[in-house]
């Protein structure tokens, strides 16, 4: 998955702003303690990333 299309799904799913703030402030257990914009500096993939978001927020299956 492209950062892009993570954006994207992220913009979708939270709304822009709030994507924006959860990306660079929220601490994810599934992304050994780091932001997605650590994770995403660290080198883990967007698909990664974007599976700990959707387990961390209850997103549906669906729009996974």
């Amino acid at each position: 998955m492209r950062i892009t299309v993570f954006r994207r799904l992220m913009a979708e799913e939270f709304g822009t702003t709030r994507a924006e703030m959860l990306a660079a402030d929220h601490v994810f257990g599934g992304l050994g303690g780091r932001t997605v914009e650590q994770a995403l500096a660290d080198g883990i993939s967007a698909k990664e990333i974007w599976r700990a978001v959707c387990a961390e927020f209850e997103v549906p299956a669906e729009r996974r």
